[in-house]
């Protein structure tokens, strides 16, 4: 994700609680350490009818017109359950989305997510249910995010979320784990420097 403090994306739905990391990317694919090339394989085994992978399902959500520049996807409860595959978030990433928006997240996702720098913005199952009511009415329908101030607008509709002040950081300054811990280089250094030496 760039970095960014407002987002606005045509919102995906799949209509589906418990959505496990092995849907999200079959096991199959896992055989790189890279983060790119994952996306092409997403939700492989939902996006196609057959074996070989050469007949597209057109049920499927991401393969509707209609959805094809989204990058907001909006799901149920306990998303990313499963493994603990970090490949779930590079392929979600890779493929495009930016954000998720889900009742519950499993925690190890969840981490996951944002350490890939993917917004995941929980809301409760009231709202969840008003998304998704929303987008039948309206397949194209879109989400304004504001992290600044932490709320989704659909459909002129407000809905505030919690973030952890360091998720929100990393997102706002496309920063990682490692962008945030190099920030204090030179204090690192000098504190090593007082290590005794029978430590090292």
């Amino acid at each position: 994700m760039n970095q960014f403090s407002h987002y606005e994306s045509i919102i995906t739905p799949i209509d589906l609680p418990n959505i496990d990391t092995d849907a999200i990317i079959p096991k199959q694919f896992l055989k790189k350490v890279t983060k790119k090339g994952f996306g092409k394989h997403l939700f492989n085994n939902w996006r196609y009818i057959d074996k070989n992978n050469s007949i597209i399902n057109p049920d499927f959500p991401i393969n509707k017109k209609e959805y094809k520049n989204s990058s907001i996807l909006l799901t149920r409860d306990n998303f990313g359950c499963g493994s603990s595959r970090e490949h779930a978030a590079w392929a979600l990433k890779d493929y495009g989305f930016q954000v998720i928006i889900s009742s519950s997240f499993s925690d190890i996702f969840y981490i996951n997510g944002f350490n890939n720098q993917i917004l995941l913005i929980q809301l409760n199952k009231i709202e969840i249910n008003e998304i998704f009511s929303i987008i039948k009415k309206k397949s194209s329908t879109m989400a304004f995010i504001n992290l600044i101030e932490n709320f989704v607008l659909v459909n002129n509709k407000k809905y505030n979320f919690k973030i952890n002040d360091f998720y929100k950081l990393c997102i706002l300054n496309n920063l990682d784990n490692i962008d945030c811990t190099m920030q204090h280089k030179e204090k690192i250094i000098q504190y090593e420097k007082k290590i005794p030496n029978f430590f090292k």
